[in-house]
């Protein structure tokens, strides 16, 4: 089998909503961009949600299940705001009675023009920033221009309003790498690419590879510990050793826990996790770093078949991100 390199599957959510208002602002139209700023009661999008329209009608996002959108899209249709404008939904029992929103929840919400060379610049810096793994903030005054910012220290909210300008923090997508080609990490990498990571399927393995009729799942053929050197080492990144082979998922266990990787984890019994950790720790690995490995990895629901298994892990991963991000959100 010839050697594949490819990265992911598909783009996750922001990373889409970036590249389709990069598109429209190339082909001359104009866009807006909402934000998510605040939320009370239930919401079925979290604060930072965006939804970008063109004024083609074309849209991409979400900041609700569905009941916001088609106003947002008749309101920028009819008549988009040519600054920034709040707009809110909720407030009233009529408001929440036609839109549908869950019970007392109010969103506000942060409706931005972008057009022109201004605009396709700063989503394309944004685009370039994200792509090179680096926090950004941007900062969206009420008059003006918006404006973009590396982030160093993070810490607090990653929106807020000063009553000047809307700060807003975005770090890169949560990349994932899947050591081992399997009925589990098939699964995995399906469930977890609708939970919008960036996922990447390792197999070195010439018999595996060979076997593996999931076309739609691209294997890369690198070595897991060349992969987490080249890729996968940074605070976003995540590695699960997936193969039951200790020969790859010892090799791999053994650089992800050298790297910053938010999550790093190993299916197996207890017994196996017992055994691996002790491999691991005869190759070096301290105290310290043998904590950071979750194994048995996943949440204990308790799981059995391939497709359980991986919802575990996806859940768990999950969980792990929204700790990540309430972690290190920046202004």
């Amino acid at each position: 089998m010839p050697e594949s390199h490819v990265a992911h599957s598909v783009a996750t959510g922001r990373q889409t909503v970036i590249d389709r208002m990069s598109g429209w602002l190339q082909a001359g139209q104009r866009a807006w961009l909402c934000t998510i700023v605040e939320t009370w009661g239930s919401s079925p999008r979290p604060v930072g949600s965006w939804l970008a329209i063109a004024e083609s009608g074309h849209w991409s996002g979400s900041v609700s299940g569905g009941c916001l959108e088609e106003d947002l899209l008749r309101r920028t249709a009819e008549d988009g705001p040519d600054h920034p404008v709040f707009v809110d939904y909720g407030i009233t029992d009529d408001d929440r009675d036609h839109f549908q929103l869950p019970c007392g929840g109010r969103i506000r919400l942060l409706v931005e023009p972008l057009e022109g060379q201004s605009g396709l610049d700063h989503v394309q810096a944004m685009a370039v920033a994200l792509r090179d793994r680096e926090p950004v903030v941007r900062r969206v005054p009420m008059k003006g221009v918006a404006a973009l910012e590396h982030a160093v220290a993070m810490t607090g909210k990653s929106v807020r309003f000063d009553g000047e300008q809307l700060i807003h923090a975005l770090q890169p997508e949560c990349r994932l790498l899947l050591i081992g080609a399997g009925e589990v990490a098939r699964y995995v990498f399906e469930f977890a690419t609708a939970a919008e990571f960036a996922v990447t399927l390792c197999e070195p393995r010439e018999t595996f590879a060979a076997g593996w009729s999931f076309d739609q799942i691209p294997l890369d053929r690198r070595l897991p510990d060349d992969l987490i050197s080249a890729r996968f080492g940074d605070a976003w990144s995540g590695i699960l050793a997936l193969a039951h082979d200790p020969r790859i998922d010892d090799m791999g266990l053994l650089a992800a826990l050298h790297s910053d990787a938010f999550y790093i984890g190993a299916m197996g019994s207890r017994k196996t996790s017992e055994a691996r950790r002790e491999r691991l720790a005869s190759l070096g690995l301290d105290k310290a770093a043998l904590e950071r490995l979750r194994a048995p990895i996943g949440v204990d629901i308790p799981s059995k078949t391939p497709a359980e298994i991986a919802i575990s892990i996806v859940a768990d991963l999950i969980a792990a991100r929204h700790h990540l991000r309430g972690a290190a959100s920046s202004l």
